[in-house]
């Protein structure tokens, strides 16, 4: 089966209608990529880095593959589910969703402003269309996926449950907990990405705490695995097409996402020192040259 999908994918990276496909997604891509930058610039807080190196990721999730609906209801029945783990990325997440028609794109103005609807860290008493759950504090975005999951299998809802986690995250014991318990249970509608950009606040996973093997730790843990770049489009958009075809097969999926944080800008990428970092005036302005305003600035 998935033979055949690469075989059509690889002739339809030749047809006009998929290559305007994906020109229309990186367009939306890096103006969220712009966003991010202007949002994090304009309060002198937030996380650039990791935002802009899963840009690609959540602008085919939400553009192309999940079923959703911008009429946000809670339950997200009938509907694909996502949830944010490492909640700091919000620029990004903010950005997407704004971009998708869940709420106005002007409100990406009041970014981490008191009383906004935008914190720093994602939260629900504000009531912002398309957050489900406050995702604050690392190594808990999974267990809540599992927990959707499940739920959708009890209501015999046939969509699919996405989890975003970062790779540092994995330094987080809760996380083997959860991924114990859905391989355990068959939770087979949950298809978990990691962002593997080999960066944490304080420098490489490698110097922090080693996470190892990682595809040969989520096999033994009984996933299904997959790896892609989530810096290159067609792949990102493929392998979450081939995660959609594996699931519901008695195994959890779970992706290896290989990223650059600080994708796009070119003095961001490739290092630690962006995860929490503002730019100043003139690295905006380098950072918006190289940006094209191709969906038009809020």
């Amino acid at each position: 089966m998935l033979s055949l999908l690469k075989h059509a994918y690889d002739l339809f990276l030749t047809t006009h209608d998929f290559n305007m496909q994906i020109a229309e997604l990186n367009k939306t891509a890096t103006q969220i990529r712009r966003d991010i930058v202007r949002m994090v610039h304009q309060c002198k807080s937030g996380h650039p880095g990791g935002s802009l190196g899963c840009t690609d990721f959540l602008t085919a999730l939400y553009f192309e593959i999940m079923k959703v609906d911008t009429d946000f209801k809670m339950d997200g029945k009938n509907e694909d589910l996502f949830f944010l783990s490492n909640g700091h990325i919000s620029p990004l997440f903010y950005s997407v969703l704004a971009r998708r028609g869940f709420f106005d794109v002007k409100e990406l103005g009041t970014f981490r402003h008191i009383n906004s609807r935008l914190q720093g860290h994602p939260t629900t008493h504000e009531g912002l269309p398309g957050i489900r759950i406050a995702s604050g504090s690392l190594g808990q975005g999974i267990s809540v996926a599992i927990g959707a999951a499940l739920a959708k299998k009890m209501d015999g809802d046939d969509k699919l449950v996405y989890c975003l986690t970062g790779d540092g995250e994995l330094q987080e014991g809760q996380i083997w907990e959860a991924l114990i318990f859905a391989a355990a249970k068959k939770v087979d509608n949950l298809i978990v990405t990691v962002d593997w950009n080999n960066a944490q606040i304080d420098g490489s996973t490698q110097q922090v705490c080693d996470l190892g093997d990682l595809k040969a730790k989520f096999l033994a843990f009984g996933f299904e695995v997959l790896e892609m770049n989530g810096n290159v489009m067609d792949d990102v958009v493929f392998t979450l097409t081939e995660a959609q075809l594996k699931a519901k097969k008695g195994k959890p999926i779970a992706i290896l996402m290989h990223t650059q944080m600080g994708f796009g800008v070119d003095f961001m990428m490739g290092t630690h020192k962006w995860h929490g970092s503002a730019p100043n005036d003139e690295q905006l302005a380098k950072a918006m040259a190289q940006l094209e305003e191709t969906l038009g600035d809020y």
